[in-house]
């Protein structure tokens, strides 16, 4: 079974940098037709897609979000991460990550419990 756990520092400050890391196990970031995502719910709001990396490592991301985020990989650690820069107070909430698959209908299908960030101003 696969499993996705998220962690990151948790409070950081405004204008700063925060990186997360979503450690996958029981399955390969490199497999084939699966790509890897990051998602976020700040305080009673719903669920914001941030980002994906895919198999073979390309990126795509949210156009509200683009010019701060990056999301890279490390197949020898076989982890996602997200940077998410020029961090603001309306940046907190919680961060997961989730694998999804290019097959129809698939969707999402293993989630991550989530990592909270706090921007304090």
């Amino acid at each position: 079974q696969v499993r996705l756990q998220e962690s990151g520092p948790g409070l950081v400050k405004s204008s700063q940098t925060v990186s997360l890391i979503c450690l996958v196990s029981g399955g390969s970031v490199t497999t084939e037709y699966y790509y890897w995502s990051w998602f976020r719910q700040p305080p009673g709001k719903g669920l914001e897609w941030i980002g994906s990396i895919n198999y073979a490592g390309t990126t795509t991301y949210s156009s509200s979000l683009e010019i701060r985020t990056s999301i890279t990989r490390d197949t020898s650690k076989n982890h996602f991460t997200l940077q998410l820069r020029d961090l603001a107070p309306e940046d907190t909430g919680m961060y997961f990550c989730a694998r999804g698959s290019v097959f129809p209908s698939a969707g999402y299908d293993y989630w991550g419990k989530g990592t909270p960030v706090t921007v304090s101003s």
